[in-house]
């Protein structure tokens, strides 16, 4: 049992870890950022959407069934979504975005980031408690997909007023809330996967509502012909991306 538990906590720790992609970032020159950030929102806005149509509702759907507790529980993620906006819309939204008051969506980002990384982390944990192997089977498919994700992420906070090491600093304590999911999983034991079950559709409402309501308006936001066309693409590169881990996690399942 100790050995499930340290390479369980282990692997969550070299998971938290990739959220600091963003570091690559900080040779780059502030003005060609500033051209690039757009098309990561766009393209985190694609991922976010891509994981929660080609991943997580077909996962939801493969385990119970398409039934109206799973529309409700993706609802749940959306409705909830929505409270949390307007809270944070409440404390920030009289200020103007700058480094001290960012943009409320670039907050609602870091709270969709935070549900998805503990998610990492019951699946983790509960795919160890399988066996290690199993482990690190998930380990591996998990850190693939938090990769392309981490990126986008990045951008996001950076377009939405942080500062870049603010950015890199609030990713990674965000993706630390995948050793809570693990500590559970482990403590729960066999009711693990009943609980990963009720978060996964949530998780996708949120990761809908994220993508389509905040993360899109802003691309809106950005006019032109040659600028439209780079977002469509990027956007669609992002649910590509997504796509791409589904035939490699099926690949590896057969």
């Amino acid at each position: 049992m100790i050995e499930t538990w340290v390479y369980a906590l282990v692997s969550v720790l070299v998971i938290s870890t990739i959220s600091l992609v963003g570091v690559f970032t900080l040779g780059l020159k502030e003005d060609f950022l500033k051209k690039i950030l757009i098309y990561l929102v766009s393209f985190s806005a694609g991922a976010l959407l891509g994981g929660a149509f080609l991943h997580l509702i077909p996962e939801a759907v493969h385990e119970h069934g398409f039934h109206i507790e799973t529309s409700l529980l993706i609802l749940g993620g959306v409705a909830v979504s929505f409270v949390m906006e307007k809270i944070v819309c409440w404390r920030h939204c009289h200020h103007p975005t700058t480094n001290d008051h960012p943009h409320p969506f670039a907050w609602m980002n870091l709270v969709g980031d935070a549900i998805h990384n503990f998610m990492d982390g019951l699946i983790i944990g509960a795919a160890y408690l399988v066996s290690i192997p199993v482990g690190l089977a998930a380990t591996m498919a998990v850190a693939l997909h938090e990769i392309p994700q981490e990126i986008g992420d990045f951008g996001v906070l950076i377009h939405g007023g942080f500062s870049k090491g603010k950015a890199l600093a609030l990713n990674f304590l965000v993706s630390l809330s995948a050793i809570l999911g693990v500590v559970i999983a482990l403590m729960m034991g066999a009711y693990a996967k009943e609980v990963t079950h009720m978060i996964v559709p949530f998780a996708a409402g949120t990761f809908i509502y994220i993508g389509g309501s905040d993360l899109i308006p802003e691309l809106h936001k950005h006019q032109g012909f040659k600028k439209g066309v780079l977002q469509f693409i990027t956007f669609v590169l992002g649910i590509g991306v997504m796509m791409l881990m589904l035939l490699l996690e099926t690949g590896h399942a057969h």
